[in-house]
């Protein structure tokens, strides 16, 4: 994508975040975050990706020359009408990815976070113990659902990020998981 100007936008209240990271510390994304606009947030598919950051020393003398700094997209900015709308790179994650795996019976949420390379998941399946491959969809932000009841069995998934890398988790989730319990892997993406 090419360069393009932005002006910051403040939040100044904190609502959990639209891609569903709740706690950013704890999610592995600390505080380089920032919120989309609602082309770049593209319906939550962009939770994760990470922007470079460099400030135009032509329009600004707050800025330091030479000098950028890589965000995480981890929210949505909606657009406010009521104001003029004229002026108005890869992540380096600590440690592998982490699911979470929330619902309620046969109704699995998979939050995924943590995630480097391009940042965020285009496809994901979960395979099961006793299941083959079943392809997953976007509920909201980052997490992914199904709806295959899936209680006491060892899960697996397999991801394609938006970078168009795919990889395998194999029995990241024990069989022994409950829903709200959160499981990491040493495996990481590059792109």
């Amino acid at each position: 994508m090419p360069p393009s100007t932005a002006a910051p936008t403040v939040l100044t209240q904190w609502v959990g975040g639209a891609c569903g990271y709740e706690n950013l510390y704890n999610a592995g994304y600390g505080i380089n975050n920032a919120a989309l606009s609602t082309a770049l947030f593209n319906n939550g598919l962009s939770c994760g990706q990470c922007y470079l950051i460099t400030c135009d020393t032509s329009k600004s003398s707050m800025c330091k020359p030479g000098t950028s700094i890589t965000v995480s997209a981890t929210n949505f900015c909606p657009p406010n009408w009521a104001l003029p709308s004229d002026n108005g790179g890869w992540c380096n994650r600590q440690g592998g990815l982490r699911f979470t795996i929330n619902g309620f019976n046969y109704f699995e949420l998979v939050l995924v976070t943590n995630m480097a390379g391009s940042g965020s998941v285009k496809s994901m399946s979960v395979k099961g113990t006793n299941t083959a491959w079943i392809p997953m969809s976007q509920n909201w932000g980052a997490n992914w659902q199904c709806l295959a009841g899936l209680k006491g069995q060892a899960l697996s998934f397999a991801i394609t990020s938006s970078g168009g890398q795919y990889k395998v988790f194999q029995d990241v989730v024990p069989a022994w998981w409950l829903f709200g319990q959160t499981f990491s892997t040493w495996q990481q993406f590059d792109y």
